[in-house]
């Protein structure tokens, strides 16, 4: 009997073991789950806005947009500080005019340019693409090599950049509009390593910086604007519900679920969640614009979604903070 006693004890034990680990993982899973759940919204806005974009094109020039929006974003993500009351000083002001031009003149007016001409769901995609250049570009800026694995990311996502780009089927207005997509991913891509290099001379508040960022950016766009022929703005209520769901929801709600998620999801995870965007706007341009893919590229997609989701399993493994600039509607 001393046998069966001594198992069943130690049976008992291991039960109630099983029991607290499987509480204290309960109350972790439903700790995690607003932040989940905000990081599904965010995805979706940023994913959705890629169509709203898109059709806003139909009332104004891409520029006019571009500026309209950043301005009204810029002033958004201030209003949310003050009501915060955090100081309104900016950062460093020579890094973050830098940081301006690259990721709100450079990202965003090239983006709306792309998409004048271009398909959504590709632009988005495309743009997507942003962190293999910042892999290529971080190793002659910042020493940073191209390490083991990486290459298989790099590598698959190269061969997806070729499938989606079509080069043996492309036109002139189909390759200018795709290339821009390109350039402005790698505009994101160089504000992301001066952010980099920003951020390891002095801590800095991610929203000041990106509302001080957005308004330096706003500045030349709204020049360029003034300066480039394009039809009037028709102020009809789609233009007007657009401006707002770039300025309310894409830019001063969108950073701020982004911050949320990013302070209670585990490393990596929130990156993770952010692959969601470019699926979803690829998704949303089929539905609402009928913009069905190729063959082509939709193994294009495939493979760049690949790559990219390993490139951040990579991150994760080797328990890398998660980079607040790598994320962008």
């Amino acid at each position: 009997m001393a046998p069966i006693f001594f198992i069943a004890q130690n049976v008992n034990h291991l039960l109630k073991k099983l029991g607290r680990v499987h509480t204290k993982l309960s109350t972790k899973s439903s700790s995690l789950r607003p932040a989940v759940l905000a990081l599904m919204v965010l995805s979706t806005i940023w994913g959705t806005n890629w169509v709203v974009m898109k059709m806003a094109l139909q009332y104004s020039g891409p520029f006019d947009f571009a500026a309209l929006r950043t301005l009204l974003g810029a002033a958004s993500v201030f209003l949310v500080l003050h009501w915060q009351g955090k100081p309104l000083g900016p950062p460093e002001i020579r890094l973050t005019f830098l940081l301006g031009l690259l990721q709100t003149t450079g990202f965003i007016g090239l983006t709306m340019w792309a998409l004048e001409d271009g398909g959504a769901g590709k632009s988005a995609v495309l743009a997507y693409i942003m962190p293999f250049w910042v892999l290529i570009l971080a190793w002659p800026i910042l020493g940073e090599r191209i390490k083991g694995a990486q290459w298989i990311a790099v590598v698959l996502a190269f061969f997806g950049l070729i499938l989606v780009l079509e080069p043996w089927g492309l036109h002139g207005g189909s390759l200018f509009s795709k290339a821009l997509a390109i350039m402005a991913g790698v505009c994101w891509a160089i504000s992301a390593i001066v952010a980099k290099i920003l951020r390891a001379r002095t801590d800095y508040d991610l929203i000041l910086l990106t509302a001080w960022q957005m308004l330096f950016g706003a500045i030349p766009l709204a020049i360029i604007a003034l300066l480039t022929p394009a039809m009037p703005i028709h102020w009809t209520p789609y233009f007007i519900g657009a401006l707002a769901y770039n300025a309310i929801a894409g830019t001063a709600l969108g950073w701020l679920l982004w911050m949320y998620s990013l302070n209670r999801l585990p490393a990596g995870g929130a990156s993770l969640g952010t692959l969601a965007t470019p699926v979803i706007g690829v998704l949303s341009a089929w539905a609402v614009l009928g913009e069905k893919p190729s063959i082509s590229e939709g193994w294009g997609m495939l493979l760049i979604g690949v790559a990219l989701a390993f490139l951040v399993f990579l991150g994760m493994r080797q328990h890398k903070r998660v980079n607040p600039e790598m994320a962008q509607e």
